[in-house]
């Protein structure tokens, strides 16, 4: 479904990501885990057109998107949850909500999918009408994917979901996005500092650090073995 291929991305003559290939199967969940500095959210933001690549190919279902405008890639069904969230802090969660649909031309469904989001992040149907500024992290979290689902995404990318939630928050999170992939069929590829969390649910994980990818595998090869932490921290360089 998306397909990196040799992908560079410099900011001015510092290179960020360096020729780094991955794929994301249709209705995967797939992790790309590292330190701070990796190049993660980079990658991310490749992919969503807000940076251009100085090199190589991005292909969603045999296309190229490289170089498009965010709203091009929006439209095409890849949307983004931004790290930090980005909601709109002056607006009702409704509101927020709204935000997501307002490229779509259904809007007589719109009603039906936020019926359908907070159905699936409760706390968010109990604060429908409550200014969004005033939601915990977490609730704010769940607001920012529940935006984007709004969005009615082939393929969604979330950039550090976790950062700075308490981890039951953590755990409700992820398992509102395992249910989604589950029940939709949605494809995600997800952005987490943690290797132990990225283990419990992707099915494919790449490791990045110093802008490549040092190792790459299925939970199932990876789990259970110190392979992770050594491309993690750099513990098999000299």
């Amino acid at each position: 479904m998306l397909s990196i291929n040799n992908l560079t991305v410099k900011y001015g003559q510092i290179t960020a990501v360096r020729e780094i290939s991955f794929e994301v199967k249709k209705g995967e969940i797939a992790c790309i885990v590292g330190p701070n500095g990796a190049g993660k959210s980079t990658t991310l933001l490749t992919i969503s057109g807000v940076l251009k690549p100085s090199n190589g190919d991005i292909n969603l279902d045999n296309n190229t998107i490289a170089g498009f405008s965010p709203e091009q890639i929006a439209g095409l069904g890849v949307t983004q949850v931004p790290e930090g969230r980005h909601i709109f802090t002056s607006l009702t969660v409704e509101e927020n909500l709204k935000v997501g649909a307002a490229l779509r031309n259904d809007k007589d469904t719109i009603a039906q999918d936020i019926e359908r989001i907070t159905t699936l992040f409760p706390i968010l149907g109990e604060r429908k009408q409550q200014q969004a500024g005033k939601l915990s992290g977490g609730e704010q979290q769940m607001l920012a994917i529940g935006r984007a689902l709004m969005t009615n995404p082939s393929i969604m990318t979330i950039d550090e979901p976790s950062l700075g939630l308490a981890p039951i928050i953590i755990d409700k999170v992820y398992e509102a996005l395992v249910s989604l992939r589950k029940e939709t069929g949605l494809t995600l590829l997800i952005v987490e500092q943690s290797a132990e969390r990225a283990l419990q649910v992707a099915d494919m994980i790449y490791v990045l650090r110093n802008g490549e990818i040092k190792l790459k595998g299925t939970s199932k090869e990876l789990k259970g073995n110190d392979k992770i932490s050594k491309a993690y921290f750099g513990f098999d360089e000299r």
